[in-house]
Parts: C-alpha cells; sequence; structure tokens
C-alpha cells in the first residue's frame, strides 16, 4: 500500500491559466481515492509562514473556467534558505502531509526536488507556466491559453498598422525562450519574429530589414520575444529608427495581459489529466517526476531532466513563418 492518507497541494511562481483546473482534478482525485487533501496558499512561501488548510470537495467547485489560482501565489526567497526549508517541511509534518502535488514552472519544480531530496519526501509536479519551456512535454498549463491572448491582441494591433502604414514591434513573454513568440508570430500572420533561440547565431533585425519584408505589405508586425536582446523590445525599435529612419515605427509591450483570462478548452482539459495523474503517479509510488505529456499520452519526468535539459523549438517553424509572411 502507498502509505498516502493526505496531500498538500501548492501553486509557485507566476500565476497561468489552468491551474485552477488543476487543483480542482488533485484534490477531487485524491478524494475519490480516499485521501483527504490540504491546500497551501502561496506557495512555497505559505509553506513557511502555515497557511496551510483543508479542501473539500465543494471548495474546487466553480473554479475550473477561472484563471489565476485560487491558492495564491507567491515567489519564496526564505524557501531558499535552510531555516526555511526546515520550517516548510515541519509544517509539512505538523498538518499531517504525506506528499505533495506542485504547480508551477522550472523554479517550482527546483523547489520541489531540494525539498524532496532533502527530507526523502514524495513530491509530484505539474508544468503550469505560460512560457512552455519544460523538457519533457509537450506543452504546459497556460501556454495555450497565453497563445490565444497573443494572437487577439496581435490581431487588434494589425488593423491601427494598416491604417497608418506602421511596423510594430510587439514583446511577449516566454522568460527565455520563444515558444509564445514563435507560435504565436504564426498564428497572427505576423511578418517576422526575433527569439532567443537563434539571437546568438545571427543578426536577426538586419536580416528581416535586408530581405526587403516589407516589400509587398504597407504594414508590418514583428514579434519580439522578452530578453531576447538587451534593451528588449525598446531596444530593438531603438535601433530601427536609428538605423533604417524611413520607417514608421511602434512598440507594444503585452506583459501580464498574457498571463490571465479564461483557460481555454485545451488548458482545462490538459490541466485536469496532469492533475488526475499526479494522484495516479502518487499511488503507484512514483516521487520526484513531472507530469508531461508526450504526443497525447501522459508520461512521467523526473525532476532533474524536466529543469536541467533545454527545451528546443523546432527549426522548420521559422522557415514556415519566412515562406508565408512574403
Amino acid at each position: 500500500m502507498h502509505g498516502i492518507k493526505c496531500i498538500g497541494v501548492l501553486t509557485s511562481g507566476g500565476d497561468s491559466p489552468g491551474m485552477n483546473a488543476a487543483i480542482r482534478a488533485v484534490s477531487r482525485t485524491a478524494i475519490a481515492n480516499g485521501m483527504s487533501v490540504k491546500g497551501i496558499y502561496r506557495g512555497y512561501e505559505g509553506l513557511i509562514t502555515d497557511e496551510i488548510e483543508e479542501l473539500k470537495t465543494q471548495h474546487v467547485s466553480n473554479i475550473i473556467q477561472r484563471g489565476g489560482t485560487i491558492l495564491k501565489s507567491a515567489r519564496s526567497e526564505r524557501f531558499k534558505t535552510d531555516e526555511g526549508m526546515q520550517q516548510a517541511f515541519h509544517n509539512i509534518r505538523k498538518h499531517g502531509i504525506d506528499a505533495l502535488v506542485v504547480i508551477g514552472g522550472d523554479g517550482t519544480l527546483t523547489g520541489a526536488r531540494c525539498l524532496a531530496q532533502r527530507f526523502n519526501f514524495p513530491i509530484v509536479g505539474l508544468p503550469g507556466t505560460i512560457d512552455n519551456d519544460l523538457f519533457g512535454t509537450d506543452t504546459t498549463i497556460g501556454y495555450d491559453t497565453a497563445l490565444n491572448t497573443i494572437v487577439e491582441c496581435v490581431d487588434k494591433i494589425r488593423d491601427t498598422a494598416s491604417s497608418h502604414d506602421r511596423i510594430f514591434f510587439i514583446e511577449v513573454m516566454g522568460r527565455y525562450s520563444g515558444f509564445l513568440a514563435m507560435n504565436g508570430a504564426i498564428a497572427s500572420g505576423a511578418e517576422a519574429v526575433i527569439i532567443p533561440e537563434i539571437s546568438s547565431q545571427k543578426d536577426q533585425l538586419a536580416e528581416l530589414v535586408g530581405t526587403g519584408f516589407r516589400k509587398t505589405k504597407n504594414s508590418s508586425i514583428v514579434l519580439v520575444a522578452e530578453h531576447v536582446v538587451p534593451g528588449g523590445v525598446i531596444g530593438v525599435a531603438e535601433r530601427v529608427k536609428k538605423e533604417y529612419p524611413q520607417f514608421d515605427v511602434r512598440v507594444s509591450i503585452l506583459g501580464h495581459l498574457q498571463r490571465g483570462g479564461v483557460p481555454t478548452a485545451h488548458d482545462r482539459i490538459l490541466a485536469t489529466r496532469m492533475g488526475y495523474a499526479a494522484i495516479e503517479a502518487l499511488l503507484e509510488d512514483q516521487r520526484n517526476v513531472m507530469i508531461g505529456v508526450q504526443n497525447d499520452k501522459i508520461v512521467f519526468v523526473p525532476f532533474a531532466k524536466a529543469i536541467k535539459n533545454d527545451k528546443p523549438i523546432d527549426p522548420n517553424l521559422l522557415h514556415v513563418l519566412e515562406v508565408v509572411s512574403q
């Protein structure tokens, strides 16, 4: 017997649409298997400050459609210290929690790995991040919703870009990954994209202008991944103004618009499948793994692989964008 009678669930780091669907699935699957569930508020910081309450089925009713996270989220510097981690584990034991399910991105899984190794404690992670940058899963909870938000925003910006014959440089999130920018550009019909995966290989901006990407169009949209170059999208736009003054340039930074909103059906289904799988993994005595989806199949990915390995972008996507944007 697995011996797990009580599980704790928390969300940590940046919020992403679908986290509530994951909390709901984790809680209800655990309860269906005879476990009790403790909700931990404000992530690892809440573990330290003892913000822990029992979750019943009714507590997770009518949340599948809500963005954000009912458990709140926070970043915790104290959890990185020896004293903070000790206090967190003390509270885990105090509440009789036998295993944890953590929902978040790279930093969340890194914290989970440290806690699991330090105290030999079973933890399962769910990839909740709009960045889609975790290795071992084709997609992460929140990515699809954020991508749809980007497309909706770019569609609106296209209207004014066309009306004024302008080049718009639009900065999107993604941390140090170009998935949102790359696929956002394809889905919105953008003329070009600047992403970190190829920024070190060539001067993307010079190549864009050099190929004359405005020859057949009276306006252009270029998606720029955050952190792609020093100065971000503002730096890119300033360079264009300086080196190519004939262009009328505007900048739009979408920012936290991308994190919010009602989760798409895809993200609700993904989060529900992963939440269910997290409890199944614990029942099978799996530990220290992230739940992933590969080719639409649930997989268990060791924390070390999910965190340390880079997730590559398909280089063919860039070629697709170059061809269809002419």
